[in-house]
């Protein structure tokens, strides 16, 4: 059975970037970085705390309504994340998601997907594209614990970046 530091080594291989695979596979991060993200929750902790769960549903909203076109908008995570109402947020999911709860496999595969996604936006589309489909690939042989790490450890991530 792999190990979540294998699961996220794999997905940063496959996203491209080494050099954090090596950060994460060795189990620490650089002081750098580590003191940085550190002084961000600290400074920052009371609206980081507010923030993971929004980010964590427009994550999934924003993989689900790609995938099921439900609403005719293709949403754009800032605006999800930044200038939606949380609780219009939160009934979109819901109609969305449909059958599924947010605490579904198909919630956490939509937003796992919608991290990533966010994740690569800035890349060229061929390589987005390329990318998406080997995250797609290795979503498919983890095991839900660790697609639930994986997504906490991503949510985390991308939260930091809006507190900058």
């Amino acid at each position: 059975m792999k190990t979540i530091a294998t699961t996220c080594v794999l997905l940063y291989i496959l996203l491209g970037n080494i050099a954090v695979a090596e950060v994460i596979s060795q189990g620490s991060e650089s002081v750098s970085t580590a003191e940085h993200n550190a002084w961000l929750k600290q400074k920052f902790s009371k609206q980081h705390e507010q923030l993971i769960p929004v980010v964590a549903v427009a994550d999934m909203l924003y993989a689900c309504n790609n995938a099921r076109k439900v609403e005719p908008v293709i949403f754009k995570h800032e605006e999800l994340i930044l200038r939606m109402d949380r609780d219009r947020l939160a009934e979109k999911l819901v109609t969305c998601l449909g059958e599924d709860t947010m605490q579904s496999e198909a919630a956490l595969n939509f937003g796992l997907i919608g991290c990533f996604q966010a994740q690569l936006a800035d890349l060229p589309a061929a390589e987005r594209q390329q990318k998406m489909a080997l995250v797609e690939q290795a979503i498919l042989s983890l095991s839900a614990s660790e697609r639930k790490k994986s997504f906490t450890q991503c949510v985390t991530q991308q939260t930091i970046r809006y507190l900058k």
